[in-house]
């Protein structure tokens, strides 16, 4: 069984955790994360994955990042914050995406998300382009 809430301070250690493992993701300061609106979905009593958005205008929103644990991978966590996302942001949905991160495209495209443009060299130390994608709910 699989709780989404809001996040809060409490989280961050787990928030970070899961970052960490998750390289493939954004790498933020996870305390500024408070400062949008951060759902964790919980399993078994722990943080098993996360999704970060802010509004942009009042019919846009963008995800900062989502990632779950690997040990929940494949489970329908980060299908059901994305959703949670949609539902709570209706209007545009937008987000980045690695170039090289095949498994969060396919997702996203499952979702509905369409390939709006690229940006050449978008990720910091890396220089790997970012896919820009969205969705409209």
């Amino acid at each position: 069984m699989v709780e989404l809430r809001p996040g809060c301070a409490d989280d961050l250690a787990s928030i970070g955790q899961i970052q960490a493992a998750s390289p493939e993701a954004s790498q933020w300061d996870v305390s500024d994360y408070l400062n949008y609106d951060l759902t964790v979905a919980v399993c078994d009593g722990r943080v098993a994955g996360f999704a970060v958005a802010r509004r942009l205008a009042e019919d846009e929103s963008e995800l900062l990042n989502l990632a779950v644990d690997p040990a929940f991978r494949r489970c329908g966590i980060a299908r059901r914050l994305v959703a949670q996302l949609t539902s709570g942001h209706p209007g545009t949905l937008w987000l980045e995406v690695r170039e090289s991160n095949i498994a969060a495209q396919k997702l996203y495209k499952s979702l509905g998300f369409r390939e709006a443009a690229r940006r050449s060299g978008y990720y910091h130390g890396s220089g790997e382009s970012a896919i820009v994608m969205n969705v409209h709910s």
